[in-house]
């Protein structure tokens, strides 16, 4: 058998392999994506920069574009580190950075699964529509979980000044968020389309088309939707007096400086009393006292009763009291209505209660830690069951406790449950001038429009506010003062889509990012068979 040997076609010519691009370029797409979340973070209040956002989502969708999910895993996390790091730093004022640097490396985890989420949807067609839905799916897991959630940080909370925030009153902060993120998104398509068209001279019209709706339906819906926030008095107005008692020291020692706080808010409101006598200011119909306002309990301390019942004579006009109060052996954050001739008259008692501030999980390993921080609560707060909706002089006054503004169906609850204004007395004097109170202010303003009501906010170091149904700040005290506004202000019955539907367009949005998620992954594995096939 003759064996032929193959013909010499001479060497086998190969293809020349590029270069590996050094380490600094490789670390491109991490500075970027840490350096994305620090301008978002930029975005938000007490800057009035609320426009950074869509920067921001252009260099978030640039770095995770075309990735695998390890990677949108890992650029996500960083994401998150650049954005809640400096966001949350005021939850380490008192305490020390141990429990703001573990609040923030378990919340960029959500952070860190919506980059790899949006990196697997990135391929898809309409890209930014689905990559915008599956930030609102981790904004959504995030406000639920752990502990009852901790929405601090949605988008919607950095847009109380900018443009797209009357797309809160269409579907609330679920809506808000994603149009944010869509024309964010939306604004790095564009940029992308127009280098590859210049330099492959071919136009794509239909992602351009999609590139340019993802920013301009955004707008053009916030535009639209001015249309459903009215200042319109429906049910007549009421004159509100906002106290701000202040406390004698910032820090966590204002506790022990009870009856200090208390005094100061019974003296602030004999104040404007004096005021209202002498015709310098009109008589209030109502007051709010912020949360905390008497610590000391008005029902079993006849001391404390005594003091609040003067400053309600004095008034002449019924009080919501912020109180701490112990009944059947439950300790409650509560609101009192007290009425200048019959006292306490209504509660209502707190129901969304901060972890690790007004209650403990995870106690005995917490203790087995770190001792100390088991001592700063020492006993755990009660939720509360049922809405809270004040009659004062006939007006119905939605109660929302401070953190509970945060959390969209704290809020709903009440609107829906007749209140015709909104009040948040808060707490924040245990953050001292951090930017803390400033973004709650901000989501009071969120909330204004999302439920077209006066939302009034009384803190009892400030910054206490009056805020009209269409977010705009109309009286305003300063940090660590004490003082009074008072206003006349409208009172609305009428519902907001977003009232309406509640959690339904959050829902939706839910179900676009897995439509999203599932195309893309089955997708992927289609590829996948046929590639081994």
């Amino acid at each position: 058998m003759t064996v032929t040997a193959p013909p010499d076609n001479g060497p086998v010519q190969t293809q020349p392999q590029r270069p590996r691009p050094g380490w600094p370029v490789r670390l491109v797409p991490a500075v970027a994506a840490a350096l994305s979340g620090v301008l978002l973070y930029v975005s938000f209040p007490p800057r009035t920069l609320w426009w950074l956002a869509l920067p921001a989502f252009a260099v978030f969708g640039w770095v995770l574009r075309g990735r695998s999910w390890k990677a949108g895993l890992g650029l996500g996390y960083l994401f998150g580190l650049g954005f809640l790091l400096p966001l949350l730093v005021w939850t380490g004022v008192e305490v020390g950075p141990g429990p703001w640097l573990a609040l923030v490396v378990i919340e960029a985890i959500f952070v860190a699964l919506v980059g790899a989420g949006v990196a697997v949807v990135s391929k898809l067609p309409a890209w930014p529509v689905w990559a915008a839905a599956v930030w609102i799916a981790g904004e959504a897991a995030r406000a639920r979980v752990p502990f009852e959630g901790f929405p601090w940080g949605k988008v919607a909370f950095g847009q109380a000044d900018g443009i797209f925030l009357p797309l809160a009153a269409v579907g609330g902060t679920p809506v808000l968020g994603f149009g944010v993120a869509l024309a964010g998104f939306g604004l790095y398509e564009i940029v992308r389309l127009g280098i590859e068209t210049r330099r492959t001279r071919v136009v794509r019209r239909g992602a351009a088309a999609v590139a340019l709706l993802a920013v301009a339906v955004p707008v053009l819906g916030a535009l639209a939707a001015r249309s459903l926030v009215s200042d319109d008095a429906e049910d007549g107005t009421a004159t509100v007096a906002v106290v701000q008692g202040n406390v004698p020291r910032a820090g966590l020692d204002f506790n022990s400086q009870r009856r200090a706080v208390l005094d100061y808010h019974a003296r602030e409101t004999e104040r404007l009393a004096a005021e209202v006598k002498a015709g310098k200011v009109a008589q209030p119909d109502f007051v709010l006292w912020p949360e905390n306002s008497s610590d000391i309990d008005p029902f079993t301390n006849a001391d404390a009763r005594a003091v609040i019942d003067k400053a309600a004579k004095a008034i002449g006009a019924p009080i919501s009291v912020g109180a701490v109060v112990e009944r059947d052996g439950k300790l409650l954050n509560e609101q009192v209505l007290w009425d200048p001739v019959e006292g306490p008259t209504d509660t209502y008692d707190k129901r969304q209660i901060q972890p690790f501030g007004e209650y403990l999980p995870l106690r005995s390993l917490i203790g087995a830690i770190n001792s100390e921080w088991t001592s700063m609560v020492a006993q755990d707060f009660s939720r509360g069951s049922e809405p809270g909706v004040f009659t004062m002089d006939g007006a119905k006054v939605g109660l929302v406790t401070c953190y509970e503004a945060a959390f969209d169906w704290a809020v709903r609850s009440e609107v829906t449950d007749g209140a015709q204004m909104i009040s948040v007395p808060s707490n924040n004097a245990t953050f001292d001038r951090s930017e803390m109170t400033y973004q709650q202010l901000a989501m009071s303003r969120v909330r204004a429009v999302e439920h077209s009501r006066t939302v009034t906010v009384p803190v009892t170091s400030g910054v206490s506010a009056i805020i009209m149904p269409d977010g705009t700040i109309t009286q305003r005290t300063g940090m660590f003062v004490a003082d009074s506004l008072v206003q006349e202000v409208p009172l609305r019955s009428s519902q907001t889509p977003a009232t309406r539907m509640g959690i339904a367009p959050e829902m939706a949005l839910l179900l676009v990012a897995a439509g999203g998620l599932g195309w893309a992954i089955g997708s992927g594995v289609r590829r996948r068979r046929a590639g081994d096939a």
